[in-house]
């Protein structure tokens, strides 16, 4: 069974380093999670990830929204932000509970590296997580480049990128 997902990260040449992780299951099932450990100060600086992703991230919602200090980038109290070491376990879990799980994503080798790292060296990965991801972005090119559905609302949100990488490959499945 497929199962669709989607990073955002901040990166430097030399480290990949996890902001959220959006997975979706062809059975329906989803997974979101943004990291409560990451690098705030990077990120910050990084003109692009504050303008496209931090958006994107949890902000509280009504009243709580105005009692947030300022200085937050998100809401830390969202239940969706959590600890890589319960990240890492959600995601394990998710894919071990998927029978025959392939990982897709769109442009995946870094999303698949973003992933991997969530517990530690390559050689890590839990018994039942790929080694791989298929990119959707390849299997776009092998099917002539065709114009793909619109993502409607949402970018660089990874569970809402997720979601539209599903709609990608269904609309690829069609083609082929």
């Amino acid at each position: 069974m497929r199962i669709y997902y989607d990073t955002e990260f901040i990166e430097n040449g030399r480290t990949i380093d996890l902001i959220s992780i959006g997975m979706v299951a062809e059975d329906g099932r989803e997974l979101y999670a943004v990291n409560r450990e990451m690098p705030v100060r990077r990120i910050r600086r990084h003109d692009w990830l504050m303008k496209h992703v931090v958006p994107s991230l949890p902000h509280g919602h009504g009243d709580r929204r105005n009692h947030l200090p300022k200085a937050w980038l998100f809401d830390y109290g969202d239940p969706v932000v959590k600890r890589r070491a319960v990240i890492a376990a959600q995601v394990r879990r998710f894919i071990q509970d998927t029978p025959d799980p392939q990982l897709w994503a769109w442009y995946g080798a870094y999303d698949h590296v973003a992933l991997a790292q969530l517990f530690g060296p390559m050689i890590d990965l839990p018994t039942g997580v790929p080694m791989w991801t298929n990119d959707l972005r390849q299997e776009c090119e092998r099917l002539g480049n065709p114009r793909l559905p619109e993502q409607p609302a949402g970018v660089h949100n990874a569970l809402a990128d997720a979601r539209h990488n599903r709609v990608r490959a269904e609309f690829l499945d069609s083609l082929a």
